[in-house]
């Protein structure tokens, strides 16, 4: 195996907590690291020209054990990031996003007010970008975090989805259970309480398919 470049371990990073619905910051809690770790401010020195910061040995070996992963799996995660394509999508604060006007009863983006984010591998259609604002749904997602929301993607068992009601209210849950009547949804912080949606009261329903700062 030939050695991994600086993109591919900061991809494999980035891809790895994508596979677990994790932000980066999210990921390095988990392994018991500060949580700016994996920040992409950390990724490049200061310097001018900057130098490319790598991972330590010590931080990526906390991480793949915390992950329950062997090396193997991510050095393929590494190999897979190796010219993984770049695409853009349309991107807005969460809050402004909850309101009318800007998501179709399909999930999709409409309207103006969007901007545009710069994301790795967004080939669903229609996916967007949703940026976190504030803490409410701390520690899992945080004041910055991005998140790429694919209404194309059928959402299953275990994903963390955003979902709209008809009362208006737009939130970030965990599919429990789904039943031709209802979604069980649980909350992505343990001391809240989950939601039973009658599908009657449902919008719609999209998939977390991406996390990051």
């Amino acid at each position: 195996m030939s050695a991994l470049s600086h993109a591919q371990i900061w991809g494999a990073i980035d891809a790895l907590a994508a596979r677990l619905a994790m932000s980066p910051s999210s990921l390095a809690k988990m392994a018991g690291l500060d949580s700016t770790i994996f920040n992409r401010s950390k990724r490049l020195s200061k310097e001018r020209p900057p130098r490319p910061r790598w991972p330590s040995t010590e931080s990526l070996a906390k991480v793949i054990a915390a992950a329950g992963i062997s090396f193997a799996d991510f050095a393929a995660l590494a190999d897979d990031t190796a010219g993984s394509p770049i695409g853009y999508a349309p991107l807005m604060g969460f809050n402004e996003a909850a309101q009318a006007g800007h998501i179709d009863p399909s999930g999709y983006p409409i309207g103006t007010g969007w901007d545009v984010a710069l994301v790795p591998g967004v080939a669903e259609e229609g996916a967007f970008v949703l940026e976190i604002s504030g803490h409410q749904w701390a520690p899992i997602y945080r004041d910055g975090d991005r998140l790429v929301v694919s209404p194309s993607l059928e959402a299953r068992r275990g994903d963390r989805v955003v979902i709209k009601t008809h009362s208006g209210e737009m939130a970030i849950m965990q599919l429990a259970q789904r039943s031709a009547q209802k979604l069980v949804l649980e909350a992505l912080n343990p001391g809240q309480p989950g939601l039973t949606v009658n599908l009657s009261e449902l919008v719609w329903m999209s998939r977390i398919v991406w996390a990051s700062q």
